[in-house]
């Protein structure tokens, strides 16, 4: 492991300008296919990634997770990095696969033994562990059978929690059941540019429909066998649409995209139905009816906090007939749409600087999604559960990563964090998306989001000026008056 000093001319000395609360979590954030690797090790099987990365051209390069990062034999070194770089939280996620490997019946120790020596190492370090349950990697064995779309797979997830949840939760207090359900269900099941790849639209809306199941009836099942200090949440990376004009048709077809990438999931999680609006939109794509009485009550469950995931806003009109071209929505290529019932929708790039994902730069959204969490859920603590960006990282002759886009997109998004909580939005902590470079899904290894860079060849790890950057602000509690 590479410890170089980054600090570069970006982290000049400067006095602290902007100071957050105290007991503000500064973590970083990883999902377990991104990093483990490990695959094939300790009685682990095929997840729907690891499916969907070994079918030619579903990721660039034909790369797979097959080794990652390798974090499942470095962990103890990379948890020694996150205490070198005064993190006080990490939010991980666990391999299901890992853990119950056929996605039904008991655990298999070796799993949950990694788990275990994991936590154990970070609260060593001080670090506080937030446990998320599902990242994406559902058992092959469970998609065979249906996958999201099925009811079963609802009550396999809340199972497979019960295990977790007993087997770490005299040493986890928070605890995330679901990660960005709407990628899951929409990229997944609609598009298909995510495992396990499949491009039908009421299945889309099944799985999104199961996910806030799983997540209801998992949330039931973790209260059974937490103790009572525990803390249960959800990760939603909600969209935060914008009308390009305000003409009505404009403003209808952010009322489409809202139903869609937002209140399908805040409805039943907070007030317990479905928007009239959405059903009403996909009556043409499906009729409902896998809604079963007592479901939406079973998703309603209390929320000890929200995890909010932000990167870049949404731009949408009503599809004018002159408009051709690709779907500027930033949820990758397909001839499939992730939008079930809004086929006269269009997106449009938001203004501002792209990242290397072609993802416009705009901090105030960040600001916006954390007030109107605020507004929907008064009481209920948030957290930015992934922030970050990729750019474009390169090794220099001294061996050091300098990556001032970063920082700049750092600052600026903490500073709209801040703004948000001057404004009384209770929000308790930062997860910047994310540790380190990693296999960053259909993009392969291409895209680097890490602020420690990671050489694939020999998994040398290298903290990049942001790194150094985070590792002050954290230790200081605020931000520098300029980035």
């Amino acid at each position: 492991m590479t410890t170089t000093d980054n600090t570069g001319p970006e982290l000049a000395d400067a006095p602290v300008a902007t100071r957050f609360p105290a007991g503000f979590l500064w973590g970083a954030a990883t999902a377990s296919y991104q990093i483990e690797g490990a695959v094939r090790e300790d009685g682990r099987t095929p997840s729907i990634w690891d499916t969907f990365s070994h079918t030619p051209g579903k990721v660039v390069n034909g790369d797979t997770g097959d080794v990652a990062v390798d974090h499942y034999h470095r962990w103890r070194d990379d948890v020694r990095l996150m205490a070198d770089l005064g993190l006080t939280a990490y939010r991980f996620s666990v391999a299901w696969p890992r853990v119950q490997p056929t996605g039904r019946g008991p655990a298999v120790q070796r799993g949950l033994d990694f788990y275990r020596g994991l936590v154990d190492e970070l609260l060593a370090h001080g670090i506080k562990p937030v446990v998320t349950l599902y990242h994406w990697d559902l058992p092959q064995e469970l998609e065979s059978a249906g996958g999201w779309p099925e009811r079963d797979t609802a009550h396999r997830f809340a199972e497979y929690a019960g295990l977790v949840g007993e087997a770490l939760g005299d040493r986890v207090e928070s605890w995330v059941t679901l990660n960005e359900p709407w990628c899951s269900a929409f990229l997944g099941y609609g598009s298909g540019v995510h495992a396990p790849g499949r491009t039908d639209p009421a299945a889309a809306l099944r799985a999104a429909h199961h996910l806030n199941l799983g997540h209801g009836l998992a949330s039931s099942v973790l209260r059974g066998v937490l103790p009572a200090r525990a803390n249960i949440g959800i990760s939603l990376n909600p969209s935060v649409v914008r009308a390009l004009t305000d003409a009505p048709a404009d403003l209808d077809a952010r009322r489409r995209i809202d139903a869609l990438a937002n209140r399908v999931f805040t409805g039943p999680l907070l007030k317990g139905a479905y928007p009239r609006d959405l059903i009403t939109d996909t009556a043409a794509v499906t009729d409902w009816s896998f809604v079963r009485d007592g479901d939406t009550a079973a998703i309603h469950q209390p929320l000890d906090f929200i995890g909010l995931n932000y990167y870049t806003p949404a731009v949408v009109s009503a599809a004018r007939p002159d408009q051709d071209g690709p779907r500027l929505d930033g949820h990758g290529a397909s001839e499939h749409t992730p939008w079930p019932g809004a086929d006269g929708v269009a997106f449009h790039r938001a203004s501002g600087e792209l990242t290397a994902m072609d993802w416009p730069v705009d901090p105030t959204g960040l600001t916006d999604l954390l007030l109107d969490h605020t507004a929907q859920a008064p009481g209920v603590p948030l957290y930015v559960t992934e922030n970050g960006a990729a750019y474009e990282d390169v090794v220099d002759a001294e061996g050091r990563v300098h990556d001032p886009d970063r920082i700049a997109y750092l600052h600026g998004h903490l500073a709209a964090v801040h703004e948000a909580i001057e404004q009384g939005a209770d929000v308790r902590g930062y997860f910047l998306w994310s540790l380190l470079d990693n296999f960053e899904w259909a993009y392969g290894y291409g895209k680097r989001f890490g602020a420690v860079y990671v050489d694939y060849e020999t998994q040398e790890r290298i903290p990049k000026s942001s790194a150094a950057w985070y590792s002050r602000v954290a230790r200081a509690g605020g931000l520098p008056a300029e980035s």
